[in-house]
């Protein structure tokens, strides 16, 4: 009877989270094929072999008879085609064709990442060539890098195009051609308020005073300053310029409808063929509430999953009643909790700030982002070895079995990963919120996936390790929750909180050489606090930080090596 009643939770659990997930995917599913827009995977391989991938977005009104306008819509660095799911679901709206690409080296798309012009030459040529596209009315659109992948394929087919949005990107060194007064054609420039490359893309300390740069001032033809707002050259001779600065940051470009509206109102002017809408008229938000509420899902029938499976034979030896280490919060605790929460913000700023990249892409570790998070994972799980030993703190007893924990970490998370899956299979929708995604590994992921899970494993399961010897006995179970969700993303909440302040106030960031650092960051506070959270409720029902350990590592290393890295390797 007991165990019966202490599995009611899961089932519970796994039924809610399946249904956030089916109504999750329904919403986001319904609302990018609004209007009857078919939206489908394509792959075909580009000009050097390389194997290119993209979401097609087909409005209705696109046939071989009536040919319509055509959108290329990139994503930046370390994102995926899904990144730019706002704006391709509003230019589909508008009767335009878009082809959501995968830059090489990310997503789906192979090569390296920084080849054959980021992949934008091959993706015009693509679109261009599609029977139900009219290929003399396309648009290009890219944000950051993806700026300047579009900004690629414009310099490889100069008449290939018609009109481009540079989405908080720039022209010029070191990755794109320089602007001219004529190149590129009918330019528009979405330059977000607070955006934290503002330095480095058109060398303004502020992105708010984008206006007075000396090189956005060349590529208009301006003698002054350039006004938001105002259209400079001629539409109709292709040197048409202008300029937005919506209320945002860098990666809020994303999620902000001033920033897609801006992108909406220029190609509105400048292509012809589409279906006229407002530019405020936007439904992609219900897409984001839709993936959100799936992603929750996600989570919650993971857990839910997970306690079901203790009651199966081959698991049920790892259910055990939690016995917290300590007996009260004092100095000891406070101290080990601060530094639970600190040292990995800490090191995480300070290391890739001080230190050249340690593990180079290669065949075998080929991602670079994923590189220096794994060299931080690592000098972390050495330095909480080491505070462990020097504080000499109270020493939990575990009931570790590591046969039945992998077995039951491998079969929830594969459960897991199986309906994620399913659902992009059905609908080409996978479960994330902004930059925080969970989306199918490609081959050469999965592969990645297998060299990374090891020290990635590693450093999760001494993390969990810590926060058992932070339960206190006597604590209620959401206070033991909350302690766990707070105490692992603590320090970036502070550290990144505290950049983004300074930014909102000063228009600054206080280290500008840091912003990809800090930008990375954002997704740290959410996703460590899902690792608490999932360290808490597996230690709650097992007394040992091993099960949701190897969870968190698996869960961990499939987030990192499909959603936020880069392949550099060929």
């Amino acid at each position: 009877m007991a165990r019966r009643s202490a599995g009611a939770p899961g089932a519970v659990l796994l039924a809610i989270g399946l249904l956030l997930m089916v109504a999750g995917v329904a919403i986001a599913a319904l609302v990018q094929t609004s209007g009857g827009i078919r939206v489908r995977d394509v792959r075909w391989t580009g000009a050097d072999g390389a194997p290119m991938a993209a979401l097609l977005y087909v409005p209705p009104n696109a046939t071989p008879k009536t040919p319509a306008p055509g959108v290329l819509a990139v994503h930046g660095y370390i994102n995926t085609r899904e990144t730019q799911d706002a704006f391709a679901i509003e230019f589909a709206r508008r009767g335009y064709v878009v082809l959501a690409m995968d830059q090489r080296g990310h997503g789906h798309s192979g090569g390296g990442a920084t080849t054959g012009g980021f992949g934008g030459p091959d993706g015009l040529r693509y679109l261009r060539a599609l029977p139900f596209v009219n290929p003399n009315e396309i648009g290009l659109e890219g944000h950051s890098m993806g700026g300047w992948t579009v900004l690629a394929a414009a310099a490889d087919q100069p008449d290939g195009y018609k009109a481009l949005v540079l989405e908080g990107s720039s022209t010029g060194k070191p990755f794109a051609a320089e602007g001219t007064p004529t190149w590129p054609r009918n330019l528009a420039v979405v330059y977000s308020q607070f955006d934290e490359f503002a330095p480095l893309m058109w060398g303004v300390d502020r992105a708010r005073d984008v206006g007075s740069s000396r090189k956005l001032q060349q590529v208009f033809g301006a003698p002054a300053p350039v006004a938001a707002g105002k259209v400079y050259g001629d539409l109709a001779a292709g040197t048409g310029r202008t300029l937005y600065t919506p209320f945002t940051t860098h990666p809020g470009d994303h999620i902000s409808p001033e920033a897609v509206g801006d992108s909406l109102d220029w190609f509105a002017r400048t292509l012809q063929g589409g279906t006229p809408r407002p530019a405020g008229d936007q439904i992609w938000p219900w897409k984001e509430f839709g993936t959100l509420v799936a992603l929750a899902g996600f989570f919650a029938a993971l857990l839910g999953l997970f306690d079901l499976l203790l009651r199966l034979p081959a698991f049920a030896g790892l259910a055990a009643a939690p016995e917290p280490a300590r007996e009260r919060r004092g100095p000891g605790w406070w101290t080990l909790f601060l530094l639970t929460g600190f040292v990995p913000a800490v090191s995480f700023f300070a290391l890739l700030l001080v230190a050249p990249p340690l593990i180079t892409p290669s065949a075998i570790f080929p991602q670079a982002i994923t590189n220096h998070l794994v060299v931080w994972a690592l000098l972390n799980l050495a330095i909480a070895l080491l505070l462990g030993w020097l504080l000499g703190r109270p020493r939990a007893r575990f009931d570790n079995r590591w046969g039945p924990a992998l077995g039951i970490a491998v079969v929830t998370v594969v459960a897991g990963y199986g309906a994620l899956a399913l659902a992009n299979s059905l609908a080409n929708v996978d479960f994330r919120f902004w930059v925080v995604a969970l989306r199918p590994m490609s081959l050469r992921q999965f592969l990645a996936f297998l060299a990374y899970v090891v020290p990635f494993t590693a450093f999760v399961l001494v993390a969990f390790r810590g926060l058992a010897g932070l339960m206190v006995r006597g604590d209620s179970a959401w206070r033991q929750y909350l302690t766990a969700m707070v105490a692992l993303p603590l320090g970036f909440v502070v550290l990144t909180g505290a950049q983004y302040l300074a930014l909102f106030a000063t228009g600054r960031l206080p280290l500008a050489f840091e912003a990809l650092n800090a930008i990375v960051s954002i997704q740290f506070v959410p996703l460590l606090a899902i690792l608490g959270l999932i360290a808490a409720f597996t230690w709650r029902r097992t007394n040992s930080y091993v099960p949701g350990g190897l969870i968190g590592g698996l869960f961990v290393t499939w987030y990192m090596v499909a959603g936020t890295a880069t392949h550099f390797a060929s």
